[in-house]
């Protein structure tokens, strides 16, 4: 007997037999049960799905001897001949080669008439029925409208929507779905066992992710595996055989990135190249296990479902733990960016090796505002920064004309790796705004900033002096800080019943508002006699601080000038 391909072998003959398609083939068996069988309908999917045996298991089952029954014997001469495809009343028709109007009267409308030779249901299966001209669908619209009570049609298609709608308001319309690389591998996994093939789980996963939701694909490329390797099959075999790239590479790169080696990424740059692979193929590839690593780290219980296999799983969920989402996003935007730029590179393999490393150098980037706060211990801005903001004049020769506008620091990222970034010197409070009450001044600040963090960063953290004696606590703030002077006047009954929670007594909170830059401040609140303060080098405090620093590492930039805030 003449060898028979696995998807041939393996096509279901039974409603029960059909993977993956449970909403379909109910829907089916229910409506043969209780004899509400439409005249038309269109099985709609992606190649492989299962649409044309499905159409053929109806058939059977509408025509078998002992039917209309939702399990057909398989063995009357209905059934055999149609699961052989040479029934006569059961006509296949392929769309793309009788696209014209003439073949459609030909074949389907001239019959429509002629009773069945032998079966109930005289049934056309019309394939890739989205092929048909217009005029032929025109042809078509009358007899699927109104056709003999002895006819069915089952057209299938993979464009559902270059059907045209007259013809889908007449039918009954079925989506099946693409099958899960989980269900694909499982299914193939079944077929090895009982053709007596030795083959691993994570070679059948990646034939199975490689298929795209194709039970056809998967089962062809196995078949073609089985032709190279025998009786035994290694994941090697698969990834020569198909030109598919295994996911111990992809690991192993990924693991490079992590313990930021470059050399251990180059050498597996060189095993891809030597393999033959196809390097757009190992970018996308990395792009999958990108987001596989996003799926594990937002939802872990996911971890088993979609195109995860069982035995990477475990491997998946420990390096999503060596990245943060932020890592991962922007690990995803290279990965995709870079494969379209490679399709036209003239040396892909140069565009790999610094993406790799363009890749590492991410991981090292934190958010600017993450920086100054300290590395996100929640510490306001104010206790990292100097009371000065420099403004940074950008180099011509990088980015065009020096500016005076600081830019706004959400989006910016400086280069910090977590294991060299210096720590911030600790910083002295000022001795002008310590006073004999600084321990109170320490406790109202610190319920100011736990109950009201806005506050306390808008208005409290703006503050140039904070003066408190018995019965006042005084706000300056500078010419400019009208906002956050009138933040912290609407809140100022607040702030005088925390006051007097945490001294037992009425204490008076009054803002003040310095003239000028360098002017006493203008209210009789500030102590009388206070000796000015000797003036700062503003540009000097400014180049030490370190977020500065880190800031002009990653910008080509010089401190041009210095203002108090």
């Amino acid at each position: 007997m003449a060898y028979q391909v696995l998807a041939r072998k393996w096509r279901p003959q039974k409603f029960d037999d059909v993977v993956g398609q449970t909403a379909v083939t109910r829907t089916l068996r229910n409506a043969i049960a209780s004899n509400r069988i439409a005249h038309a309908f269109v099985f709609a999917g992606q190649r492989g799905s299962g649409k044309t045996t499905t159409a053929r298991i109806l058939a059977r089952a509408l025509n078998c001897i002992n039917g209309p029954t939702v399990d057909p014997c398989g063995e009357c001469d209905a059934c055999v001949e149609i699961a052989q495809g040479r029934d006569m009343d059961v006509l296949e028709i392929d769309a793309a080669s009788h696209t014209g109007i003439d073949n459609i009267r030909e074949v389907v409308i001239s019959g429509l008439s002629i009773s069945p030779v032998r079966d109930r249901y005289k049934i056309f299966i019309i394939d890739e029925v989205h092929q048909l001209s217009t005029p032929s669908f025109n042809a078509l619209l009358k007899s699927i409208e109104e056709p003999p009570a002895h006819v069915l049609f089952i057209m299938a298609t993979t464009e559902l929507h270059k059907i045209p709608d007259t013809i889908l308001s007449r039918s009954q319309v079925f989506e099946f779905r693409a099958f899960p690389t989980r269900v694909i591998a499982d299914h193939l996994k079944r077929m090895v066992k009982e053709e007596g093939i030795v083959v691993p789980d994570a070679a059948l996963a990646l034939i199975a992710r490689a298929a795209e939701g194709s039970m056809r694909d998967a089962q062809s490329a196995l078949d073609q595996v089985m032709a190279f390797a025998g009786q035994t099959i290694t994941v090697d075999d698969v990834a020569t055989v198909l030109g598919l790239v295994g996911r111990d590479l992809l690991f192993e790169v990924i693991e490079a990135v992590i313990a930021e080696d470059g050399p251990r990424a180059f050498a597996a740059t060189d095993r891809a190249v030597e393999s033959g692979h196809d390097l757009r193929l190992i970018i996308r590839e990395l792009t999958k296990v990108v987001r596989d690593m996003m799926m594990v780290a937002v939802d872990p219980s996911r971890a088993g479902e979609g195109d995860l296999a069982e035995g990477e799983i475990e491997r998946l969920t420990a390096l999503a733990k060596q990245f943060s989402r932020e890592d991962l996003m922007r690990a995803f935007d290279l990965l995709a960016k870079a494969e379209q730029d490679i399709r036209t590179a003239s040396h892909p393999r140069y565009h790999v090796e610094m993406l790799l490393l363009r890749w590492m150098h991410l991981r090292k980037l934190v958010p600017l505002m993450e920086l100054l706060e300290g590395g996100g211990g929640g510490a306001p801005v104010r206790k990292v920064m100097p009371a000065a903001t420099a403004k940074l004049g950008v180099t011509k020769t990088s980015l065009g004309p020096a500016s005076d506008t600081v830019a706004p620091t959400r989006n910016i990222v400086a280069p910090v790796s977590a294991k060299s970034a210096p720590a911030p010197p600790p910083v002295k409070p000022d001795s002008d705004t310590v006073a004999p009450g600084g321990g109170l001044k320490d406790k109202f600040l610190a319920e100011i900033r736990s109950n009201k963090n806005t506050l306390y960063s808008l208005a409290v953290a703006q503050a140039q002096r904070i003066d408190v004696t018995d019965d006042r606590i005084t706000f300056t703030f500078a010419a400019n800080q009208n906002v956050a002077r009138m933040q912290l006047d609407s809140n100022k009954e607040w702030l005088e019943g925390v006051a007097q929670r945490l001294t037992g007594r009425r204490i008076q909170v009054t803002s003040a508002q310095m003239q000028a830059a360098d002017a006493a401040p203008a209210s009789s609140a500030a102590p009388s006699g206070a000796s000015s303060a000797p003036k700062r080098d503003l540009k000097e405090e400014a180049r030490s601080s370190p977020s500065i620093q880190a800031m002009l590492d990653v910008f080509p930039a010089d401190i041009r000038d210095v203002e108090e805030m």
